[in-house]
């Protein structure tokens, strides 16, 4: 599983940063970015958390 921020669409909300630190990041830039970009099998759960609660639908998850 591989999780993709769509920068475009991204607000920059943190609530990704928030839901699952390990994978997700807000840069200087204030928009959301991985840093994980083959995260554990036990964050699988809080990424689909993370697809869900983007409230622009920036992530996606693909196959790694």
């Amino acid at each position: 599983m591989k999780a993709v921020v769509d920068r475009d669409l991204c607000i920059g909300c943190r609530l990704c940063e928030d839901t699952c630190p390990e994978v997700f990041r807000i840069g200087e830039d204030g928009l959301a970015y991985t840093i994980d970009s083959d995260p554990a099998p036990e964050l699988y759960a809080e990424i689909e958390s993370c697809v869900e609660l983007c409230p622009v639908a920036a992530i996606t998850i693909a196959a790694s």
